[in-house]
C-alpha cells in the first residue's frame, strides 16, 4: 500500500489556520501561540529550503514537542463552565483538532525527512562508543619496509643520531 504524498505546504497551512482559529477566543496563554507559531515558522523554513534535512528534522521535533505542550495547556487552561460561550467551544474544538492532527503530520513530515536523505535513526551529534574494531589498525602489523630499514637508534640515512623531521 502506497502512502499518499502530502505537501509540506499543506501541513503548515492547515496547522496555521487551526492555530489562528484556536486563538480566536482568549482562553489559551501566550505560550501556546508562541510555541505553535514558532514551529510553523520552522515549517516555512523547511518549505523554503527544499534540500535541507535539518529544517525538516527541526520541524518534526517541534511538532512532537508541541503535542506535549498542547496537552499541558489544555489541561491547565480549559474552561469548565456549565455553559461556555459558542466562540469558546469553536476555539477549543479547533485547538483539539490541531492536536489530533499533529501525530499524523509528524508521520508525513518524517516521510519527507527520509525522502530528503535523513537516516532511520536520528543522530543528534552525541558521540557514542562503538564496538566495531574494523576501523582500527593493529600495532602488531606495522609496515615491514619502514621497520627493517631503520632501527630505533638509527636515522633514516643509516647514521646514528637524532632524526630530522
Amino acid at each position: 500500500m502506497e502512502i499518499p504524498a502530502i505537501s509540506l505546504k499543506t501541513i503548515v497551512l492547515v496547522h496555521w489556520i487551526l492555530t489562528v482559529w484556536a486563538c480566536s477566543f482568549p482562553w489559551l496563554p501566550t505560550s501556546y501561540v508562541l510555541g505553535n507559531v514558532s514551529v510553523l515558522a520552522v515549517g516555512v523554513w523547511a518549505i523554503a529550503q527544499r534540500d535541507s534535512i535539518d529544517a525538516v528534522l527541526l520541524f518534526l521535533i517541534g511538532l512532537a514537542v508541541t503535542i506535549l505542550t498542547d496537552i499541558v495547556h489544555f489541561g491547565l487552561y480549559y474552561l469548565t463552565n456549565a455553559n461556555p460561550p459558542d466562540l469558546f467551544r469553536f476555539s477549543a474544538g479547533m485547538a483539539i483538532l490541531s492536536l489530533l492532527l499533529k501525530p499524523v503530520s509528524c508521520f508525513f513530515v518524517y516521510q519527507m525527512y527520509r525522502e530528503r536523505g535523513g537516516e532511520y535513526n536520528i543522530n543528534f551529534g552525541v558521540p557514542t562508543i562503538a564496538r566495531n574494531r574494523d576501523a582500527y589498525q593493529s600495532i602488531d602489523h606495522q609496515d615491514q619496509s619502514v621497520s627493517s630499514a631503520c632501527t630505533p637508534g638509527q636515522a633514516e640515512d643509516g647514521k646514528n643520531g637524532p632524526r630530522s623531521y
